[in-house]
């Protein structure tokens, strides 16, 4: 009887540690492919170096690119200043022409001749303040009679029938545009045609 019990005791003893044995091949698969794609994944050390290097040439290269925009941009936006910043007074300084040109338009013959220096002295003015103007970059643009109407660069004062003037072109020029480089300061103000003539009849 106590010969059964222990040969009993040995079977499961055997099968137990047959069915660790398969348990454990079980587990250790796993493991054992973690290690090999451990291994897989390992780098020597010139690819890391070797990565780092064209990771830090790209920034470098990303930098440098950065920096020439923005001296590029810094550039233009000086040069832009130096053209277009004293738009405002150069507005300001149209009315001062506008009003000489009218002042010299409204002289007679009979003014001009008793105070003929004095007429001089305005349209040499004049003269003077056109030539600073171009200086800097800032010049006149006369539009001619019967030119087409261009709402980009002519103010429209009237709209109105005119004699042998087409529809929609100029029919008189009330004052000259001006352009600051290639930019509009001011349109010319003019009147338009509207093609239509009244009859008297």
């Amino acid at each position: 009887m106590k010969h059964e019990q222990q040969e009993g005791q040995v079977e499961d003893s055997v099968e137990n540690t047959g069915e660790n044995s398969v348990e454990n091949g079980v587990q250790d698969a796993p493991v054992e492919q973690e290690v090999l794609e451990e291994v897989a994944l390992e780098r020597t050390p010139e690819e890391i170096l070797a990565d780092e290097n064209a990771e830090l040439r790209d920034r470098l290269m990303r930098a440098m690119a950065e920096a020439e925009n923005q001296r590029k941009r810094g550039e233009r936006d000086r040069r832009d200043a130096e053209i277009y910043g004293g738009r405002k007074l150069a507005r300001d300084l149209l009315s001062v022409y506008d009003n000489m040109n009218r002042a010299l338009g409204l002289i007679t013959d009979e003014q001009r001749a008793n105070n003929k220096g004095l007429i001089d002295g305005i349209e040499l003015t004049r003269r003077e303040l056109v030539k600073t103007l171009a200086n800097h970059k800032i010049v006149p643009v006369m539009p001619q009679i019967g030119d087409p109407f261009d709402p980009e660069n002519h103010e429209a004062m009237y709209n109105a029938p005119v004699p042998d003037v087409a529809k929609d072109c100029i029919a008189q020029v009330l004052s000259e545009g001006f352009m600051i480089a290639d930019k509009l300061l001011r349109p010319a103000q003019v009147g338009v045609s509207s093609g239509l003539v009244i009859s008297d009849e």
